[in-house]
Formats: structure tokens, C-alpha cells, sequence
């Protein structure tokens, strides 16, 4: 039977290997008992540095089996409740062929459990080698800036999980461009989730999607501005029952930044 990418508070249990994806300062203060905090900053800083990208996994394996991960136990992530960090290391792990799942909902949902009593003290996993026998990637495939660019035509459906905002060119973030990608379709990443901060059930987002314009059984490649909401986006599109998920993961910071690649603003291509 196939791991689902997410995973209730009710269902986490001894068979899991739990990462917390907080702050430091929130991790001290309390966390899920035998939880280990992972850095995601590290992380994040590592995926876009050309010499430690996704691309690669010497130095990936190097940074997941120094959390105890050996690729054979399944991992729980969890974050403060936005779920875009814990999805980010999912994306990041199943990538690696590493079975993971987000905790759906985060701390609140943890703290929520009424038999819940957090730990304090700092958990330290013994370092693993993490085999190199892992059998691909999981259920959400890796695209590369120039890899879009050659697809653009070919019919993959664009899936932006920025803010009205972003997606029009009004709000740049730190890029010296905005707007969206040609053919791309916005469901803003915080529409994913519920007002209590869960992912909403498989039949709403699929609802969702399609009300979007997506095709369930065509490729779906989901994007956001650093990766964060990327990730949500397509554990989201997962969830709802698309089968041909991919991740731009470096995302439209990485696009602007490319002259070559064309950027819709306003109904003009730039």
C-alpha cells in the first residue's frame, strides 16, 4: 500500500521518525517527544547554492543521514502550523526517495491532542549513511528552470501558489520582475487549507483545482516564489488524486532572474 503524504496528529505513533521544522526558540520550548529539529534555513540556502542543489546528493545525504534518517523508516515532519516548511522538507526527502509524510496541520494540531505533553529537552539522533539504494523519487518529480522553459509549450498546466499580488506583478517580492508564468493558473497556497490550518479534504481541492482549470491525469507543475509554497502546492494537487505532479522548486525567483524567460504582466509578455 502506497504512504500518504500526509499524516493526521491522531496517527503519528512510535514506527515514525518525527523532524520538527520550528525555529530554534520554538523548539526549546516544547516539542513533539523524540523530535529532532532540523534547520530549515540549512536547507532552503542549500537547494539554491549551484554546488549543493537538488541536482546532486552527495551533500543531501550527507545532511538527511545526519538526522538519523536512513531511508528505510518513515519520516513525520511538522512546522508552527503555515504547513509550507514541513512540506518543503517533505518535497525535499521524498526527492531522495526517503519516505515522508507532513503532519497535516503542524504544532496546533499536535498541541491540540488532549493526551499531548511536550518535551523540552534536545534530541540528537545518531548520524546515518543513508543507502544509496533508494528506489527513485516519490510521488513529486524535480523541474529545473530550463526544463520549463523547453515545456512551456508542451502542455504541462502551471500551477502558481503565490498571492493575487505576485501573480499580477504588483507585489515584487526581491525580484527585478513579476508577474506569471505564460498559461499559469493561480490557486493562492493559503486557499489549500482550512481556517484551522489543515489541508482541506481530497474532494475540496480537487474541486478547487479543477474549478482552476486543471486536468486531473495531465502533468501538473506546481511553483511559488522560493519553494515553500511550491511544496504545498503540489502535496495539495497530490492529495487531490493528480498523478503527474512535478515541483519547479527554485521556483519564479529563479525565472525572473533569467531574461530568456518570458513573464506575463498585465497581458503582455516581458
Amino acid at each position: 500500500m502506497t504512504q500518504s503524504a500526509l499524516l493526521d496528529p491522531s496517527a503519528l505513533d512510535p514506527s515514525w521518525l518525527v523532524l520538527d521544522a520550528r525555529s530554534e526558540g520554538e523548539y526549546v520550548k516544547g516539542h513533539w517527544p523524540g523530535a529532532a529539529r532540523l534547520p530549515v534555513s540549512d536547507w532552503e540556502a542549500a537547494a539554491k547554492r549551484a554546488d549543493t542543489d537538488l541536482s546532486g546528493n552527495r551533500h543531501w545525504r550527507t545532511l538527511i543521514g545526519n538526522l538519523g534518517v536512513d531511508g528505510r523508516r518513515p519520516v513525520a515532519v511538522y512546522d508552527d502550523g503555515r504547513m509550507t516548511e514541513a512540506a518543503r522538507v517533505w518535497f525535499i526527502l521524498q526527492h531522495f526517495g526517503v519516505p515522508a509524510a507532513v503532519l497535516d496541520g503542524g504544532w496546533p494540531a499536535l498541541t491540540a491532542q488532549p493526551a499531548f505533553r511536550p518535551d523540552t529537552g534536545e534530541v540528537v539522533l545518531p548520524p546515518v549513511t543513508l543507502g544509496t539504494t533508494l528506489g527513485g523519487h516519490g510521488p513529486v518529480g524535480l523541474v529545473t528552470r530550463h526544463e520549463l522553459l523547453d515545456q512551456l509549450d508542451g502542455g504541462a498546466q502551471i500551477f502558481d501558489a503565490r498571492t493575487a499580488a505576485e501573480f499580477a506583478g504588483e507585489d515584487l517580492r526581491k525580484n527585478a520582475r513579476g508577474g506569471h508564468l505564460p498559461e499559469a493558473r493561480r490557486v493562492g497556497h493559503a486557499d489549500l487549507l482550512t481556517a484551522e490550518g489543515r489541508l482541506r479534504p481530497a474532494g475540496e481541492l480537487r474541486a478547487m483545482l479543477e474549478g482552476a482549470g486543471f486536468r486531473p491525469g495531465e502533468r501538473i507543475v506546481t511553483h511559488c516564489d522560493g519553494g515553500g509554497r511550491a511544496a504545498l502546492a503540489a502535496l495539495a494537487a497530490v492529495q487531490a488524486g493528480f498523478t503527474q505532479v512535478d515541483a519547479y522548486y527554485l521556483s519564479f525567483s529563479d525565472w525572473a532572474k533569467d531574461e530568456s524567460c518570458p513573464i506575463v504582466r498585465d497581458g503582455e509578455g516581458h
